[in-house]
């Protein structure tokens, strides 16, 4: 398990080149100081509110109610998977807080202390997603106080994966499709890992997925030039994700 682990950490480290380029050299600008963590989150909030946000709610909201029936049957027979179970148990550690959060406040801190503006700037809107996410996850949990398949509490939506998803919106925002695409690869495997793991339904990673993509595309709305649209799609006896290359905008979007 450590092996796999390792090797998804790896992937989602070595898909954002841009990290590496930016501590190359310091890059002059104002670095977000630790208040704006928490004074920008109103910010963020505003921006919630979109089309695009919408349409990745409403469609997750749709696929969740289309596949709801059969919930239980598709975490049994993933739980039951046990080669499916071992390859998806680093997903547990990759969705973490520790994993999450803790990743958001090192870029920021490494960021800050090296002086690299846009190194310190993706970390603050990392920390941000993970606030925001965070909140709306678990508001929305005790709301709903749905039963995990194990027979503990709080299933829907699922936190891992709104978490690692919340991450990878804020990495395409700022590195592109290099980044992206590996990014959601790894939140997805998170995701997968929850059903394994008996920790949750297909309907609660589904919605958890879209909470963390409209919380990491609010907290870095203006952000990198790179543009990848992210939605939820159904599919005959499945479901998947759909991304949309979108092109560059002048001054990010």
């Amino acid at each position: 398990m450590s092996r796999i682990c390792a090797g998804v950490v790896a992937s989602m480290l070595c898909a954002a080149p841009a990290w590496g380029q930016s501590l190359a050299a310091p890059q002059p600008g104002p670095q977000p100081s630790v208040a704006s963590l928490f004074r920008n989150l109103g910010h963020d909030v505003a921006q919630m509110p979109s089309r695009e946000s919408a349409l990745i709610v409403g469609l997750a909201t749709a696929l969740s109610a289309a596949t709801h029936h059969r919930d239980v049957e598709i975490t049994a027979s993933a739980a039951a998977n046990h080669p499916l179970d071992e390859t998806l148990d680093a997903g547990a550690i990759l969705g973490s807080g520790w994993v999450q959060i803790g990743g958001a406040l090192t870029t920021y801190v490494v960021g800050r202390s090296k002086g690299h503006a846009q190194l310190a700037e993706t970390g603050a809107d990392l920390v941000r997603a993970q606030i925001l996410d965070g909140a709306i996850t678990q508001v929305v949990k005790v709301a709903v106080d749905r039963p995990r398949p194990d027979g503990s509490r709080y299933s829907f939506p699922s936190g891992h994966t709104s978490s690692a998803f919340a991450t990878a919106a804020v990495l395409e925002r700022h590195y592109g499709w290099k980044a992206g695409l590996p990014a959601y690869a790894a939140a997805a495997y998170v995701g997968g890992s929850r059903l394994s793991e008996n920790k949750h339904y297909l309907s609660d990673v589904i919605v958890g997925a879209a909470i963390g993509v409209v919380c990491g595309r609010a907290t870095s709305i203006g952000s990198g030039r790179a543009r990848m649209a992210v939605s939820p799609i159904a599919a005959p006896g499945g479901a998947g994700v759909e991304f949309t290359w979108l092109g560059r905008t002048p001054g990010g979007a």
